[in-house]
């Protein structure tokens, strides 16, 4: 139970990370000067790909996890059958 709570946290943070990245991404534009323009937009890309593969991987290791619990559910159910 631990392990699931661990995890929503970690999914909640990247999504934090991901939403605060594009939001920085629209406030690039309006900013005057070139140099801080070009060095927010590659920041701001930077985050939004580590965030979303962070998400992407934490979301997949949860399915995994509740493929095989749901395996050894399955073949609990099946030898106690026998």
């Amino acid at each position: 139970m631990i392990w699931w709570i661990a995890q929503c946290i970690l999914v909640l943070t990247a999504s934090f990370f991901l939403v605060f990245g594009i939001s920085l991404f629209v406030a690039a534009y309006q900013l005057e000067n070139p140099f801080f323009f070009i060095m927010t937009i590659f920041g701001s890309n930077l985050m939004i790909l580590i965030s979303s593969v962070l998400l992407l991987g934490f979301i997949l290791r949860m399915i995994n996890v509740y493929k095989l619990l749901r395996k050894g559910d399955k073949q609990k159910e099946y030898s106690g059958d026998s």
